[in-house]
């Protein structure tokens, strides 16, 4: 028996959950766009735990979605994963924030899966995956044209899901395309895959371990 605290804060939804043996038990999440990570993140985590009358001392293990995402969001969640990792002496286990984000599709047969996330401009971070959540196309930073996904959208149904869906639906029309735009990474998906690491385990590196974050910080320009 396995319970993990699911940690994700790749967006501007600061989602917490606990899980045990892969299922969620409890889950407490607030999509506040000014990014509340830093003053609602270990009171989320204090809640979930108190739930279900469990100790921090009782956990096995930490997941923390490792990004692509938000520099900020991801700062936070790793340096609160990473802190509670040492003060148990628990293992920390890292959640790929795309991956996670596709399983909130269901679908069948040769489906296609997109999640996408808001970057810069005409940018998002995406991958594809097909409907078994095999990724089929590595991780990218990419700028979305008219073209984009054209190889696919010829061959099979394509739902791209994630807050990067709104830029890429004013560019495409095709009949096989579905976007789903209303949905941002949640730690509600990242327990099965916690879990499947945690078996495995597929561990991180407590003090070496940092977010992935698909491109250096840029300040803006004044």
């Amino acid at each position: 028996m396995a319970y993990i605290l699911n940690i994700e804060t790749a967006t501007t939804n600061c989602s917490v959950s606990l899980s045990k043996d892969g299922e969620t038990l409890v889950l407490k999440e607030d999509n506040n766009l000014n990014y509340s990570h830093a003053e609602s993140l270990h009171v989320y985590i204090d809640e979930v735990l108190k739930s279900v009358s469990l100790k921090a001392s009782q956990l096995d293990a930490i997941a923390v979605s490792k990004g692509p995402g938000s520099y900020t969001g991801l700062r936070i969640g790793v340096s609160a994963a990473k802190g509670l990792c040492y003060a148990l002496n628990i293992p920390l286990i890292s959640v790929d924030t795309l991956h996670s984000l596709a399983h909130k599709v269901l679908c069948k047969g040769d489906d296609i899966i997109v999640p996408m996330l808001d970057a810069r401009r005409m940018e998002v971070y995406s991958a594809i995956y097909d409907s078994k959540y095999f990724k089929i196309r590595d991780t990218e930073a990419q700028i979305l044209n008219e073209d984009s996904f054209k190889q696919y959208l010829e061959k099979h149904k394509v739902h791209f899901i994630g807050n990067g869906v709104d830029k890429l639906k004013t560019m495409i029309t095709h009949y096989n395309s579905e976007f789903i735009g209303d949905k941002l990474p949640s730690a509600s998906e990242m327990g099965m895959l916690a879990y499947d690491k945690y078996k495995k385990n597929d561990i991180e590196d407590v003090a070496y371990f940092e977010p992935y974050y698909l491109k250096e910080f840029i300040g803006l320009r004044s």
